[in-house]
Formats: structure tokens, C-alpha cells, sequence
């Protein structure tokens, strides 16, 4: 099998398995990651699916990469619109159609499902980073954006996250919705990156067995 065509199937894998780990983590309630607690906190204003609004914010961050980029856009990072609706889609079936007849009352099993979910994301997150053909749309435009202004794209993404948190506590204070900001996010916030490093150091040597690695 063609190297490109493996690690297209490969890079669909893990996102689905993000997309499903992202579920799980919004269905605890117990607080999601900064961009999903934006989109979960403005989709339930306007009254659109939290995947579906995930999916704009998602293509959004590949127009302005588009715009930035000009010429130097490559037509292969357009895949990236395919990882945003695909993305959105694995969330939008998880929580409305597979997750949807499922309540879980009990705090400690709110938490337990939130941690699961944030390892299976880490996971999925993992094998998409570690295979190296294309980037999750939010982190290629951090990327773009670091690259034009001689930023740190740390830096970038940390700004991010923090902008996404604000923007979700506001949206939840003006229109009386709950929090989606939470214990969890913060949980996230310190062991997400070290967890994800573990996960990507665990999982290139099988990956490169597989000539899956760019």
C-alpha cells in the first residue's frame, strides 16, 4: 500500500479516536478542554450541535492559514478541512446518537469517565502527531501564526487556550449557561502535554515500523 494513502487511513483512525475521547470528556460535564468548552458554551447559545460548531471553528483556523500563507498554502494541507468534519462528525454521533440515552449522576463516575475520555484523546492526539503528515487545523494555524511574527508556538497555543477559556467563561456568564470550564479543564491543563509526550514516545517505534512516520 502507497505510504501517503497508509497514513491517510492512519491519521482518519486517530482522529475518530479523538473525536470519541472528546465525547466522552463533554458528556462527564465535569469541564472539557479550552477549545471544546468554546464551542461547547457558544453552540448551546445559537442552538447548533457542539461538532457542527466545532467543524466551522476548526475550517476557520485553516482559512486563516489559507490567507497568511497565500501561495505558500500547500494544497496537502487542506486535508486538515477533512480532519475538522470528521472531527465534528465523530462528536456530533457520539453525543446525539451513541452517548445520548446515557446519565451518570454519581460525581466519582463523572470524573472516572472524564479521565478515560482524556486518555483515549491523548491517544488519538498521539498517533496523529507522532505519523507527522498533517496537523489538527487549530495548531497548524498557532503554527502559521508563530512562523509569520517570530512567536513562540508554545507560546501561541497557550494563548489560545486562554482566549478559548475567557471568551467560554463570558459567553457562560452573559447567557446564564453553565459553566463549561471546570475541575477537568484544569486537570487537562497539567497533565495533557507531559501525557502526550509519553504517548508519542511509546508509539513511534510501532509507527515506524509501519513506515507510518514522516
Amino acid at each position: 500500500m502507497n505510504k501517503i494513502v497508509k497514513q491517510i487511513i492512519f491519521m482518519a483512525i486517530g482522529v475518530i479516536i479523538t473525536g470519541i475521547g472528546a465525547s466522552l470528556t463533554v458528556k462527564a460535564a465535569v469541564g472539557i478542554g479550552a477549545w471544546d468548552a468554546l464551542s461547547l458554551s457558544v453552540s448551546s447559545v445559537i442552538g447548533m450541535k457542539i461538532g457542527t460548531f466545532s467543524m466551522i471553528m476548526n475550517i476557520s483556523c485553516v482559512v486563516v492559514q489559507l490567507i497568511m500563507l497565500g501561495k505558500k498554502f500547500k494544497p496537502l494541507m487542506f486535508l486538515q478541512v477533512f480532519v475538522a468534519v470528521l472531527l465534528g462528525y465523530v462528536v456530533n454521533f457520539m453525543l446525539y446518537d451513541v452517548l445520548s440515552g446515557i446519565v451518570i449522576t454519581q460525581y466519582y463516575l463523572n470524573m472516572i469517565l472524564y479521565l478515560f475520555g482524556l486518555l483515549v484523546i491523548i491517544f488519538g492526539v498521539a498517533n496523529v502527531m507522532t505519523i507527522n503528515f498533517i496537523s489538527f487545523p487549530l495548531e497548524g494555524a498557532c503554527i502559521v501564526i508563530a512562523d509569520r511574527y517570530h512567536l513562540n508556538f508554545g507560546k501561541v497555543r497557550q494563548w489560545a487556550d486562554i482566549l478559548s477559556v475567557l471568551i467560554a467563561i463570558a459567553v457562560a456568564l452573559i447567557f446564564r449557561n453553565d459553566l463549561t470550564v471546570r475541575e477537568g479543564t484544569i486537570i487537562g491543563m497539567f497533565i495533557f502535554g507531559p501525557l502526550l509526550h509519553q504517548f508519542m514516545v511509546a508509539l513511534k517505534p510501532g509507527l515506524t515500523k509501519l513506515d507510518l512516520v514522516s
